[in-house]
């Protein structure tokens, strides 16, 4: 009887439920997109409270690095922080040695125009060169132990730069501006977060 006599009918039924089938779909939509708003917001780089325009968003966008590094390991067992991908290959747990010793290099050169002392090559010189020494030295501690250093430095880092302005920042030092300097140690980051994404993917 619907079919034959209430076929108009029939239809805006259809009609109807599909529209109210597609108005849930857009109201979930929106609702994810409301969601995950602030998540996009806080894709932007500013300056923390307490630091300089320029010195801040540098800070920005190591911390945001440094975040991403992490990801890479913080799950790794004693044989991922160990794994070597090929007999030259660098530890995940070396790698993140290596770049708090960087970093640590970069504060003695920008803040005191110097390079490492004889205390600070002992502790630092293994991971910041690398190679066949790091392989036999950097073994059997746990990927926290490392994470931990770079902790250490970066709020050593931190506490530095809030002491001092973009005038000093864009000063020259050496053969580079300590600007320039900063933004080496930023881009360090990003290279070792490429290559420690592609050494996790090969842990089994």
């Amino acid at each position: 009887m619907l079919l034959i006599y209430g076929s108009d009918r029939f239809y805006s039924f259809k009609l109807v439920e599909t529209n109210q089938l597609e108005m849930k779909k857009l109201s979930l939509l929106l609702v994810l997109f409301l969601v995950c708003l602030p998540l996009f917001s806080q894709n932007t780089i500013k300056p923390p409270k307490g630091y300089s325009q320029d010195i801040g968003n540098m800070i920005s966008m190591l911390d945001n690095l440094k975040q991403r590094v992490e990801r890479n390991v913080a799950g790794l067992d004693q044989a991922g922080a160990d794994f070597l991908l090929d007999e030259n290959a660098n530890s995940p747990g070396a790698i993140i040695y290596h770049l708090a010793a960087t970093e640590t290099y970069y504060q003695a050169y920008t803040f005191e125009g110097r390079g490492f002392n004889a205390e600070e090559k002992e502790k630092w010189e293994t991971a910041l060169s690398l190679g066949e020494k790091a392989r036999k030295e950097f073994k059997g501690k746990p990927i926290k132990y490392y994470l931990d250093l770079y902790d250490e430095v970066r709020e050593k880092t931190k506490e530095l730069l809030k002491t001092k302005d973009d005038k000093w920042f864009a000063k020259k030092n050496g053969t580079m501006s300590n600007h320039w300097a900063w933004f080496h140690v930023m881009e360090h980051q990003a290279n070792h977060m490429g290559q420690l994404a592609l050494i996790t993917k090969r842990i089994k």
